[in-house]
């Protein structure tokens, strides 16, 4: 398994691509307190405003989905 399939080296590489297009990773803490994984939620610098990952509850995406959400930013399919 090379190092770009670990979590935190995504996490990482997603944070750089995602602050290209003026977002931020937010992860729920609290939910990896009570030991289930934290989800993930995107918010925009600019207005501070969560744009994905808050439907139908907060923090709800995962990295998985977060990740596809970005590429399709860079492919400009959104």
């Amino acid at each position: 398994m090379s190092r770009k399939e670990f979590d935190a080296s995504r996490m990482r590489r997603l944070k750089r691509v995602a602050a290209r297009h003026g977002l931020t990773i937010l992860t729920s803490e609290k939910i990896k307190v009570l030991g289930q994984p934290g989800g993930h939620a995107l918010r925009e610098d600019a207005s501070f405003k969560i744009v994905f990952g808050d439907v139908p509850k907060p923090f709800s995406a995962s990295l998985d989905e977060i990740e596809e959400y970005i590429e399709k930013l860079d492919a400009g399919e959104e």
